[in-house]
């Protein structure tokens, strides 16, 4: 091995290359110089792309290597591994838009005069598409053989889930129109975050205050893989999702367990990250990149990242791109001026994006502005999160993370979308209501909205409309409708009283600290076979210091 190549060994890979032993010398410097031809004769370009292709194919066959923590920003899936979609693509977007109106308007209603009790319009307007694929393609029901899904809902993202209730024939107009009201309408007031509490039957698990909807679904996680190790109950097809906002991740409870997630191998979990670059004061990352640094969090914790950043739109150009300009550009674009591009139109993205390289200019110099505006992110692409989805539920020994790029107040039209005050918006002008409309295509006349903008009307063509039933369909074949809490169980038989007989003896003349009568009490409990399968010791650390070895030989150690 030469100087040059000796002095750089050490650090490839973070230096984990340079303790491993070399078996082979002399074809470990075959291909050393094999890329160093190739850089001499193809350039860096080119062998950057091909070291990337040999670190994906040898991660897709399980070779053990330290994770590359971040990766160009553009989809982690490429267009020719992407599956087939394998649904009816115009009839589920064309109830996806209803959801969009019914969703806003149930928001926008709600404040009519002598109401005025706020919600969010425009986060589940940017995650519409992230739930679609997973309600009509992954999300399973109660009633599916295999158990239920346990689905984790943005709180924000409420009104999404209520209008498809109300599509569904679960929710009437009336409960649509007791959002926020839980006190004045008791019978049909819905609570704005989700929360089993005044909908019993509806919500199953609450997820507002930020960070507690990815620390539940994480331990959902792996009490389920409890429930199968300890044979109590197959959990092998139940599938944990938890949707998250990209602001929500700055929260340290959202990111305090992914070590733990990783640790315990949950490939029975998801997290999808819905990265619309804002929160409530303006941008996540206003100079830097949110999903990058998310990626690279998530890598480093031990999780499989797949970031969907680019719709369908973006493949001809980046098949065209072959000396890696435009990937350049989007490297190298900042957050806010993503945002920017979002709040102005075509030209200002060709002059301020495409035109600060030579080279990407060509790529869209036959497209016009309106084209160039009409390029979508990737989180409003059915094919495009299909894909990402289909690898999740195929990554074994990991949890996952999808990065999923949207706008948000996605399709509520030109002053809604990606705006710094959009989050806060909750009411729509009368031109608003029209353009939102005209958008989505729903078939309502300006006679109507005219004749009280207030409260315009909500839309559903019925339970016999071609895509009611369509809907209805896929929730039917995948297992019962979502959300669904069920409180039926079986109780537990209380072992005789006899078992505790030792504790309720006391302790004599020793003192017992609580401790130590709490690990008493529950030894005893142990005795009891069903009792003993149900115990679950989470200890961090110190289980000797408290006596709590005892449990070991009858618990065993999970």
């Amino acid at each position: 091995m030469n100087p040059a190549h000796d002095s750089h060994f050490g650090k490839i890979r973070d230096g984990v290359a340079s303790y491993l032993k070399d078996a082979d010398p002399d074809e470990t410097q075959e291909w050393m110089d094999s890329l160093d031809g190739l850089l001499s004769d193809a350039g860096p370009d080119r062998a950057r792309y091909l070291m990337l292709r040999m670190l994906e194919r040898a991660s897709a066959q399980r070779v053990s290597l330290p994770p590359l923590l971040s990766t160009d920003y553009v989809n982690t899936i490429p267009t020719s591994m992407e599956p087939e979609f394998p649904g009816d693509e115009a009839m589920e977007k064309r109830y996806r838009r209803w959801m969009r109106w019914n969703s806003a308007i149930m928001v926008h209603r709600a404040q009519r005069p002598g109401i005025g009790v706020g919600g969010h319009i425009s986060t589940y307007a940017s995650a519409a598409a992230l739930y679609e694929v997973g309600f009509n393609h992954f999300f399973r029901g109660k009633d599916h053989p295999g158990g239920g899904d346990h689905i984790f809902f943005q709180g924000h993202a409420s009104p999404g889930m209520y209008a498809r209730a109300f599509l569904e024939g679960r929710l009437s107009e009336e409960d649509m129109d007791g959002f926020r009201q839980e006190k004045s309408k008791p019978e049909h007031g819905m609570p704005s975050y989700p929360h089993p509490h005044d909908m019993p039957e509806f919500w199953e698990f609450p997820t507002v205050s930020m960070g507690l909807g990815p620390m539940d679904a994480i331990y959902q996680a792996r009490f389920n893989k409890y429930l199968g190790d300890r044979g109590i109950k197959d959990t092998s097809q139940q599938h944990v999702w938890a949707f998250l906002g990209d602001g929500e991740m700055d929260e340290p409870e959202a990111r305090g367990l992914i070590q733990q997630a990783a640790v315990n191998n949950l490939d029975n979990l998801t997290f999808v990250v819905n990265c619309n670059l804002q929160r409530l004061d303006g941008p996540v990352r206003g100079n830097t990149k949110i999903i990058q640094e998310l990626e690279s969090f998530f890598r480093g914790a031990g999780w499989n990242v797949i970031k969907v950043i680019w719709a369908r739109e973006w493949d001809r150009l980046l098949e065209k791109d072959q000396d890696g300009h435009l990937v350049d550009v989007m490297n190298t674009t900042t957050d806010g001026d993503y945002q920017t591009f979002k709040g102005k139109d075509g030209a200002y993205v060709r002059e301020f994006f495409f035109n600060r390289d030579p080279e990407t200019a060509k790529l869209v110099e036959d497209m016009t502005d309106e084209e160039i505006f009409a390029l979508r992110r990737g989180g409003h692409d059915y094919r495009k999160i299909y894909a990402a989805y289909q690898r999740a539920m195929e990554t074994k020994d990991q949890p996952t993370v999808i990065l999923a790029h949207t706008i948000k107040g996605y399709g509520l039209g030109h002053n809604f979308e990606g705006r710094n005050a959009t989050h806060q918006m909750k009411k729509l002008t009368l031109d608003d209501l029209k353009r939102f409309r005209d958008k989505q295509e729903i078939p309502i006349s300006d006679e109507v909205l005219e004749a009280n903008p207030k409260t315009p009307p909500y839309y559903n063509p019925g339970p016999d409309s071609p895509e009611i039933q369509y809907m209805l369909e896929r929730r039917k074949a995948l297992g019962g409708p979502l959300p669904e809490r069920r409180v039926e169980y079986t109780p537990l038989s209380i072992p005789d009283a006899d078992i505790m007989t030792p504790v309720l003896k006391g302790s004599g003349k020793q003192k017992v600290a609580t401790t130590m009568a709490l690990v008493r009490t529950l030894k005893e409990l142990m005795e009891d076979p069903e009792i003993q399968k149900r115990l679950v010791p989470i200890i961090p650390d110190e289980a000797r210091t408290f006596g709590m070895d005892s449990w070991f030989p009858t618990l065993k150690i999970y």
